[in-house]
C-alpha cells in the first residue's frame, strides 16, 4: 500500500467527506449503494463502503447479516475485513482510492465528474510569483545569491543535507558550470540550483538517464494523469519542456498522433506492478488490476519478438501485492522487496532465480528496513539503493543500501520532516560524472505533490575481494573464481543446504589487471587462498555426498523397516478383530443363558407353590378322613348326632 497521504488543499477530515460527499455518501449506511454501483465496479463499491464506514463509525461490531441478504453480506464481510484500522487511515485510503476509481471511469459520462473530484480536492492556488533574482526558494530548502569572481557571476548556493539526522549545510559556487561534478560530499542529499521552467509537481511518473540529461515523462497530479515530457540538463541544471509525438505506423493518417497519458507502467491491464529489465526481456511481477484485486503472477516480454510468457515458477512466491521495488543482479536473479496489499505494508525480500525459474525467501541481515510501498530503487553495481515510500502513517525519512552479494542492508543517509525525498511514487535515476555514479531523485508525494530535484553521491564500493582475504569463506559456499570480466563478474554461487540454506551470490568488484601489475605477489596470494578454500570447499562438498548417500541408505532401511511393521500391524489388527467377534458371540451366549436362568428360577417358584398346594391339599384330604371314620364310632356307641356334628 502506498504511502498514506496528508492534505492537499482541503485537511483531513474535511477532505474525507468533501470526497464522500462527491462519492454520494450524506451520512445513511444505506444512502449511497445505488449511486457506488452505478459509478464504480463492485469492488470498488465495497471497498469504498466499507472505509467510509470504518472511517465514521469504527471497526465492524455488528452481527452477521442472515444469508437470505447476500448483499448485505458483501459489504459486512468487506467492512469486517478491515480490523481495527484506524479511522485516519480509513479516511485517506478513501480518498485515495476515489481518486484512482475517477481515474478509470475517465473514459465514461463520468469525465466531467473527475474533473469535479480533481477541482474539489485541490490545493489552494500558488501565491504570485515573484521576479526570480528577488525570490526565495523556500520550497527546495536552498537558497540562491549571485556572488562576483574574477568578474564573473555565479551563483553560491547552500544546500541542506543530513547526517544523523541533522541538518547540515554546504556551499559549492560553481555548481552551475560543473553541473553533477559540483556534488563533492558523499551520503548526503543535496538540492542543487535549478532553473528553467520546472514541470508540474506529480508522482508515478517515468524518469531516465540519456547522455547526462534526465527525461521526465507522465505521472499523476490531483488523480489526473499527464502526458508532457520535460528534460533536466545534469551539467546545467536547467530545465526544458518539449512536445514529444508518436509517429503514425499507419499511410493513412500520416500525421503524428500525441503520446497516450500514462503514469506508473501499463505494458499490461494493471498498475502498482515493477518491470524490470533482464538482457532483451523485460520481467514483470505483481500490481493490481483496474477492479483493484492483488496479484502476484509473472510474466516475460521478450523485446526481440515482443512475445509475452507466463511464467509458472515453482517454490512460495511473494504474496499478493503492489507498489514495490525490484531489481535484477548479475542478469540472473530478480530481488523483490516491500510493497503493500490494502491495510498493510511489507519488508520481506524474496528472489527468484531467472534460470531454474524458482522462488525463494533468503534471510535479510543488518539494518532490515521498516515496511514500506510506494518507494524508489536504482542499481550500481551489486548494491540496491532504496528511497521513499511510505508504511500507511508517515513517509520513510531513511535512504537504505542492499549488499545484493552479502543481502546486508545499511543505511546511507536519513532526512527530516516532511521532505519531497520522504515520499511514495518519487523517480530514481543514476548518472556518473568523471566514473563517479552520482543518483537524482525527482518529484514525489507526501502530502504535496512535489517537482524538487535532489542528487546523492554514494561511497559504497564493493569490498568483497577484501573480505575474501580476510575472512574465510563459510563451508556452504562454492567458490569457482572466474576472471573474464574484471569490473563485475559473477564470482560464485551458493547452494542450498540441508537445511534449506540460502542462495547466496558473490560478485567480483576488483580491477584486475592494476592489481597484478602493482602489487603480483598480492594477486598469488589471492590466487593461492582461492585454491585453497576451493580444496576445502570440495572437500567439504564430498563429506557432504557421502552423508547425503548414507542417509539415502539409512533412508530405505527404515522405509524397509516400516513396510515389515505395517505388515506386522495389519497382521495384530485381523488377530483383534476375530477376537472381537469371539467377544461378541460369548456375550450373546451369556445372555441367553441369563435369560434361561431366569426362565428356571421362575419355574422353581411355581414348582415349590404347587408343591405347597399339594401338601395342603394331601393334608385336608387326610383330615377328612378322619372326621368321616369318628362320627361312625360314635353313633353305634349312641352318641347324638347333632353332638358329633357339632365336635366335628
Amino acid at each position: 500500500m502506498a504511502m498514506a497521504r496528508a492534505s492537499s488543499g482541503l485537511a483531513y477530515p474535511e477532505r474525507f467527506y468533501a470526497a464522500a460527499s462527491y462519492a454520494g455518501f450524506d451520512g445513511s449506511p444505506n444512502s449511497s449503494a445505488k449511486e457506488l454501483t452505478s459509478k464504480f465496479s463492485n469492488d470498488s463499491a465495497l471497498l469504498l463502503y466499507a472505509l467510509y464506514q470504518q472511517a465514521t463509525v469504527g471497526p465492524c461490531n455488528v452481527p452477521k447479516p442472515s444469508s437470505w441478504s447476500p448483499v448485505e453480506q458483501s459489504k459486512w464481510k468487506s467492512w469486517q475485513g478491515l480490523g481495527n484500522m484506524a479511522t485516519t487511515e480509513a479516511m485517506r485510503l478513501f480518498v485515495k482510492i476515489l481518486e484512482v476509481c475517477c481515474h478509470f471511469y475517465s473514459e465514461s459520462n463520468l469525465y466531467g465528474s473527475h474533473h469535479n473530484l480533481s477541482t474539489l480536492l485541490s490545493p489552494p492556488p500558488p501565491p504570485p510569483s515573484f521576479p526570480q533574482s528577488n525570490r526565495r526558494k523556500i520550497q527546495h530548502d536552498s537558497k540562491t545569491e549571485a556572488v562576483k569572481e574574477n568578474g564573473n557571476s555565479f551563483p553560491e548556493t547552500k544546500t541542506i543535507s543530513t547526517e544523523n539526522g541533522n541538518l547540515m549545510e554546504t556551499q559549492d559556487k560553481d555548481v552551475v558550470s560543473e553541473g553533477l561534478g559540483s556534488v563533492v560530499v558523499y551520503d548526503q542529499w543535496i538540492a542543487p540550483p535549478i532553473s528553467g521552467q520546472r514541470p508540474k509537481a506529480r508522482y508515478e511518473h517515468g524518469a531516465a538517464v540519456v547522455q547526462d540529461k534526465m527525461y521526465i515523462y507522465g505521472g499523476n497530479h490531483n488523480g489526473r494523469y499527464l502526458s508532457d515530457m520535460h528534460i533536466l540538463d545534469l551539467r546545467s541544471w536547467a530545465w526544458s519542456k518539449i512536445q514529444a509525438k508518436a509517429v503514425a505506423e499507419s499511410t493513412e493518417s500520416p500525421s503524428p498522433a500525441l503520446l497516450t497519458p500514462c503514469a506508473g507502467h501499463s505494458l499490461v491491464s494493471r498498475g502498482g506492478q515493477s518491470v524490470t529489465l533482464v538482457g532483451t526481456s523485460l520481467v514483470i511481477f505483481g500490481g493490481e488490476d483496474a477492479k483493484r484485486s492483488l496479484l502476484n503472477d509473472l510474466h516475460i516480454l521478450d523485446l526481440e519478438t515482443m512475445t509475452w510468457d507466463e511464467i509458472d515458477a515453482v517454490g512460495v512466491p511473494p504474496s499478493p501485492r503492489s507498489d514495490h521495488a525490484a531489481a535484477v543482479h548479475a542478469e540472473r536473479y530478480l530481488l523483490i522487496f516491500g510493497g503493500g496489499s490494502h491495510a498493510a505494508c511489507f519488508n520481506d525480500l524474496h528472489v527468484l532465480d531467472l534460470q531454474t525459474m524458482e522462488w525463494s525467501r533468503p534471510t535479510q541481515q543488518g539494518e532490515i528496513p521498516t515496511p514500506r510501498a510506494g518507494h524508489a530503487g536504482v542499481t550500481i553495481g551489486e548494491n540496491w539503493f532504496l528511497v521513499g515510500g511510505g508504511d500507511n502513517k508517515s513517509g520513510v525519512s531513511e535512504t537504505v543500501v542492499l549488499n545484493m552479494s552479502t543481502l546486508v542492508w545499511s543505511v546511507v543517509t536519513s532526512v527530516q520532516g516532511r521532505v519531497p525525498l520522504a515520499s511514495e511514487g518519487l523517480s530514481l535515476v543514476v548518472s556518473s560524472y568523471s566514473g563517479e555514479d552520482v543518483i537524482v531523485a525527482f518529484g514525489g508525494y507526501n502530502g504535496r505533490y512535489n517537482n524538487e530535484v535532489h542528487v546523492l553521491k554514494p561511497s559504497h564500493k564493493s569490498t568483497l575481494s577484501s573480505k575474501m582475504i580476510e575472512t574465510p569463506v563459510p563451508d556452504s559456499v562454492s567458490a569457482v573464481q572466474n576472471n573474464t570480466n574484471p569490473t563485475r563478474d559473477l564470482e560464485s554461487e551458493l547452494e542450498v543446504g540441508q537445511e534449506g540454506k540460502i542462495r547466496e551470490i558473490v560478485v567480483d568488484n576488483v580491477d584486475s589487471e592494476p592489481l597484478i601489475s602493482k602489487h603480483p605477489e598480492t594477486t598469488e596470494h589471492l590466487i593461492a587462498t582461492l585454491k585453497a578454500e576451493k580444496e576445502e570447499l570440495e572437500s567439504s562438498l564430498s563429506k557432504e555426498k557421502l552423508q547425503s548417500i548414507q542417509l539415502k541408505q539409512d533412508l530405505t532401511e527404515a522405509e524397509s523397516q516400516n513396510t515389515d511393521l505395517y505388515k506386522e500391524l495389519q497382521s495384530v489388527r485381523g488377530q483383534l478383530a476375530a477376537e472381537q467377534s469371539r467377544c461378541f458371540k460369548l456375550e450373546v451366549d451369556v445372555a441367553e443363558l441369563r435369560q434361561k436362568l431366569q426362565t428356571m428360577e421362575t419355574l422353581q417358584k411355581e414348582l415349590e407353590l404347587l408343591q405347597r398346594q399339594k401338601a395342603a391339599s394331601e393334608q385336608a384330604a387326610l383330615n377328612a378322613k378322619r372326621q368321616s371314620s369318628g362320627g361312625m364310632w360314635g353313633w353305634l356307641a349312641g352318641a347324638p348326632p347333632t353332638q358329633n356334628a357339632y365336635d366335628a
